[in-house]
């Protein structure tokens, strides 16, 4: 990743398998727009299926995890409301069924062993094939393709994916992340300050800029 002073640079916290994390990167990206100069994104994964995740990865959907049919609706239209408002076409509103864990190692290799804008294609391409294309993020083969399009070695990916050391350390990356107060994403954090959920971009922009 290349290096930057941190005043270039926002945090964020997310989950791919979130669509308000995928509605407020949209948010983020008509902020950076606006901007004379360049403001980096620096991820940090979050599980939002912690609380149903095996031992061995897999998800456990027996899991009363509290939200019921009529959460999921109510988020269904929040959706809808902020795809609205953003100008954003989505096939998917929700994804209940994909597991986002590959998809966040893979991408914290990435991130870890490319540079910026390639871990930035890379991140965007996984967003945007859940969410516009409704395909599977969990699925070994679409990651692969998915790197080889931004430039990343698919034998590198495939060996992430296997490598069990890789998978401890981004779990304790969603474990650091709890500890650090994260209870949702998005969460964005600016020089001590966050806001959270798929803000507009005129709150990013005063969270950055302090306007």
């Amino acid at each position: 990743m290349s290096e930057t002073q941190s005043s270039e640079q926002i945090t964020v916290f997310s989950d791919y398998v979130c669509p308000f994390c995928y509605l407020g990167r949209e948010s983020l990206r008509q902020y950076q727009s606006t901007r004379d100069d360049d403001l980096e994104i620096d991820w940090h994964p979050f599980d939002l299926r912690s609380g149903k995740r095996n031992p061995d990865g897999s998800i456990d959907h027996s899991v009363d995890d509290g939200k019921d049919e009529d959460y999921y609706e109510q988020a269904k239209e929040s959706v809808r409301r902020l795809q609205a408002k953003y100008d954003v076409e989505m096939d998917l509103d929700i994804a209940t069924d994909i597991d986002s864990l590959p998809a966040q190692i893979a991408s914290y290799y990435v991130k870890e062993h490319y540079d910026y804008e390639t871990w930035l294609t890379f991140d965007v391409a996984v967003f945007e094939a859940l969410w516009q294309d409704g395909q599977d993020i969990g699925d070994e083969d679409l990651l692969v393709d998915l790197a080889e399009d931004a430039g990343v070695d698919g034998g590198e990916i495939r060996s992430a994916l296997g490598d069990d050391a890789l998978r401890s350390e981004v779990r304790e990356k969603f474990t650091t992340a709890q500890r650090q107060g994260i209870t949702g994403v998005p969460t964005f954090a600016y020089d001590g300050h966050a806001a959270r959920g798929a803000v507009p971009p005129e709150q990013l922009e005063r969270l950055v800029e302090g306007t």
